[in-house]
């Protein structure tokens, strides 16, 4: 029984634990929506041998625009994407019975500025004013300046490594299935359990491909002095058809990046929070 004193203020952090779920189930339909459109680009690029737009969030971003409807879509996006920040920035300060580690608080707060800025970016395009360039020139322009620091070649060098390495875990972490470990399994039907667990596997193993791919392409951007050898989503995607499987790897991946937008659905729906 929660004393008359102390009831208000458990009263606000019901409310504020509520709206964080809210948030965080907002968050993940966002990110869902994107990638299942980026998936979509990826496919028609394998079938193809082109898609409509570039295979990244300012392809997907175009794509949503173009459609009936797509500026009030751009918008919730935007909402979905802030509500995203939020949420990971309340997830880093968290404090009391998690004791989570500092690490995971890092990356919480690592993450809360990565949805800011993809809101920022978002609500820039859906306004007009741009805050959609493709992947592939951001990544070149970026390596670029960085080149040009003093001591750029090991920054440029150990930002590719970084993502390499988290490439490497995320399909690592995909293949353990501790992701479910963060879902209400309990709550699915056996069925949706095995469908929820495939295609994590398979969306979390081709987000990580396409980490590490962007990381590799940034090493040898750093490794040959040449922001050109730098590639974005789009061009990594576009690299994997050149590669002896040919575009029945770009398929493979679309299709998990597609999976993955599903998955991220059903964190909206399932997830612990």
């Amino acid at each position: 029984m929660v004393s008359t004193a102390r009831q208000p203020r458990h009263r606000r952090a019901i409310s504020a634990g509520r709206f964080l779920r809210t948030a965080g189930r907002a968050g993940f339909t966002a990110r869902g929506v994107v990638y299942v459109v980026i998936g979509y680009l990826a496919l028609r690029i394998a079938l193809d041998g082109a898609g409509p737009d570039e295979a990244d969030r300012a392809g997907a971003l175009r794509q949503i625009a173009d459609r009936p409807g797509g500026r009030m879509l751009l918008w919730l996006l935007v909402l979905g994407f802030g509500c995203m920040a939020v949420w990971r920035a309340a997830s880093a300060g968290s404090r009391g019975g998690e004791r989570r580690k500092a690490g995971t608080r890092l990356l919480d707060a690592g993450r809360a500025v990565f949805y800011a800025s993809v809101c920022w970016g978002t609500a820039a395009f859906a306004a007009g004013s741009g805050g959609a360039s493709g992947s592939d020139r951001t990544s070149k322009d970026w390596t670029a300046s960085a080149l040009g620091l003093p001591g750029g070649r090991l920054l440029v060098g150990a930002a590719g490594a970084v993502l390499v390495g988290v490439g490497v875990a995320v399909a690592v972490r995909a293949a353990l299935r501790t992701f479910l470990r963060r879902l209400d399994t309990a709550a699915m039907a056996p069925r949706t359990r095995t469908a929820v667990t495939a295609g994590g596997v398979a969306g979390n193993t081709a987000r990580g491909a396409v980490f590490a791919g962007v990381g590799v392409f940034v090493v040898t951007a750093a490794a040959r002095f040449d922001p050109d050898r730098a590639k974005g989503i789009d061009d990594t995607l576009r690299s994997f058809a050149a590669t002896p499987a040919g575009p029945w790897l770009l398929a493979g991946v679309a299709l998990g990046l597609l999976l993955f937008g599903v998955f991220s659905f059903v964190c909206a729906r399932w997830r612990r929070f």
